[in-house]
């Protein structure tokens, strides 16, 4: 089920600068397996798109997809403070990126004054130009960097009028997930820092959009045979444990 099936990610990544290595793995689930590295310019952070077939069917097809599009959303942002510079490809189907020091958003963990602030106005300009983050949901993609500012990371299932062309249809969507990005955000910031709450945030980060409820009934399902086959294949050694999601 990993993405790099049975192989294991590169001990050793040539980039630009010089060559990196392995220090250990942070995630290897079903699309790609993401690691950090060390090198002459400090640490980097690589993702691997998938690269094992499935049920016979070849995904380095869509892995080489996943990389492609993911390393455009970094380079159309590239001359944000907010997200990590990208350090070239890796492999047919990994790319690298700038590890950005600090810590996800956590529940219990402080969050400093205008963080969330900030983070908004972020937002705002990546709806500006014409895209949207879509996976705000997870606090675990919003660090709070050691510099006291967010920063963002994985664009795997971000979103843009590239994907279905510039017409009214993809206009709408666009909206709607830009206006999910918004209602994440401020939910975030209702559960962290309630006392920043400015006038009328409280009431949109409980206002659940038609995108957002029809998710949340959708996704049970899934989720539910998701946990059921990985336990059952977790119970039979058909996983392997370390970073597998």
């Amino acid at each position: 089920m990993r993405a790099l099936g049975r192989g294991r990610l590169p001990e050793s990544v040539v980039l630009a600068d010089g060559i990196y290595t392995l220090d250990h793995a942070i995630k290897h689930d079903f699309f790609a397996a993401t690691a950090l590295y060390d090198g002459p310019a400090g640490a980097a952070v690589v993702k691997v798109a998938r690269t094992a077939p499935f049920m016979g069917l070849p995904l380095i097809v869509v892995g080489q997809w996943l990389r492609r599009r993911e390393m455009r959303f970094y380079r159309q942002l590239a001359d944000l403070p907010n997200i990590p510079e990208i350090l070239g490809a890796v492999g047919p189907t990994g790319f690298a990126h700038r590890f950005i020091p600090g810590r996800p958003l956590a529940k219990n963990k402080p969050v400093p004054d205008g963080f969330f602030d900030e983070l908004l106005a972020l937002m705002r300009e990546l709806h500006r130009r014409g895209l949207a983050y879509v996976d705000a949901n997870k606090p675990e993609n919003i660090l709070l960097g050691d510099d006291g500012r967010p920063h963002l990371i994985d664009f795997q299932i971000s979103w843009d009028v590239r994907e279905l062309g510039d017409n009214a249809l993809n206009r709408w969507w666009l909206r709607h997930l830009q206006a999910s990005d918004t209602y994440h955000v401020l939910k975030h910031k209702r559960r962290l820092r309630p006392d920043e709450l400015r006038p009328g945030e409280a009431e949109l980060s409980r206002r659940r959009g038609p995108l957002i409820r029809f998710h949340r009934v959708a996704s049970k399902p899934y989720f539910w045979v998701r946990r059921s086959v990985f336990g059952w294949l977790r119970g039979r050694n058909h996983l392997l444990p370390e970073g597998s999601k």
